[in-house]
């Protein structure tokens, strides 16, 4: 399983790190998508990456958040700054074993494998 951690309230044009850890089976071998769920909204996808670290973002984020992954931690991150109101959900990453030169993909399709989410608000 994997756990998602770092979300909370932050304030417009702030920054928020997230976490996606892994228990029981190795990251690297697997590519890492984030998703969001804003409340009465569809999950829509915000960035992934591949095992090889190539990496792709929604046009809504694209400049503003940063993916990484760090294998020695067995852990995905989301780096998220500038953000706004409109960044307000629960975030959730999701792993699938895939190629490793495959691009990855921010369709919720894709993914079989999902973390419980953590939640993220930004608000004065």
């Amino acid at each position: 399983q994997f756990v998602e951690s770092g979300g909370g309230l932050v304030e417009p044009g702030g920054s928020l790190r997230l976490s996606c850890t892994a228990s029981g089976f190795t990251l690297e071998f697997y590519t890492i998508a984030w998703f969001r769920q804003a409340p009465g909204k569809e999950r829509e996808g915000v960035s992934c990456i591949n095992r090889r670290g190539a990496s792709n973002y929604a046009d809504s984020v694209q400049s503003r958040f940063t993916v990484s992954r760090d294998s020695a931690k067995n852990t995905v991150y989301l780096q998220m700054n500038d953000l706004t109101p409109l960044d307000t959900a629960i975030y959730y990453c999701a792993a699938e074993p895939v190629a490793p030169d495959f691009a990855c993909s921010v369709e919720v399709y894709m993914y079989t494998s999902w973390g419980q989410g953590t939640q993220v608000t930004v608000s004065t």
